[in-house]
């Protein structure tokens, strides 16, 4: 959503309320998903928010079903923004479309195994 729109924002308030830099507690547990479906949005998320944190989203028959008359593209075509994007390295799409799920999903099984142990 509008997290990355409003960055400065809530790292200004973590500051003011003595908490740790945002980058440090915050992104160790919150990501983002690419289901933005506009070119700016992608490029906006992939400056402001570390690639880590970042996960490769898209629909079938989503929210959004219409071609974008300014593309003539469906706007839920979201692989498309992530090529196009110049913020990521190839090493980095990779991540998004798959290295980062891979990740958290080991993590979360690993603390749910933990759990019930």
């Amino acid at each position: 959503g509008a997290v990355p729109y409003h960055w400065g924002r809530f790292r200004g308030l973590a500051q003011e309320m003595k908490k740790p830099l945002l980058e440090e507690h915050l992104l160790n547990n919150i990501y983002f998903d690419t289901c933005v479906y506009h070119q700016p949005g992608i490029n906006l998320l992939t400056e402001v928010i570390p690639t880590k944190n970042i996960l490769f989203a898209s629909e079938m028959i989503g929210a959004v079903r219409g071609i974008d008359p300014q593309t003539g593209h469906y706007y839920d075509d979201t692989k498309r923004y992530i090529e196009a994007t110049q913020n990521l390295t190839a090493e980095e799409k990779h991540a998004v479309y798959e290295g980062n799920a891979r990740r958290v999903f080991t993590r979360l099984d690993a603390a749910l195994k933990a759990k019930c142990l």
